[in-house]
């Protein structure tokens, strides 16, 4: 078991890593527009053929 402050830690060092992500995140928004303006398409990609291994192991059980 984690004691009371290892909680406090965790939860708190998970706050401030979020937050300096979302700053860093925003901060290169027009980097990512420009050079990754079509990965949602691999994205789509990848979801799908794990969506479709998934369908075959049920299919074929």
């Amino acid at each position: 078991m984690f004691s009371k402050g290892q909680i406090i830690f965790g939860v708190l060092f998970f706050i401030v890593f979020a937050i300096i992500i979302g700053f860093t995140y925003r901060k290169d928004l027009k980097l990512h527009k420009r050079f990754y303006s079509g990965s949602i398409w691999i994205l789509l990609a990848f979801i799908s053929f794990i969506l479709f291994i998934v369908a075959i192991k049920f299919l074929f059980k």
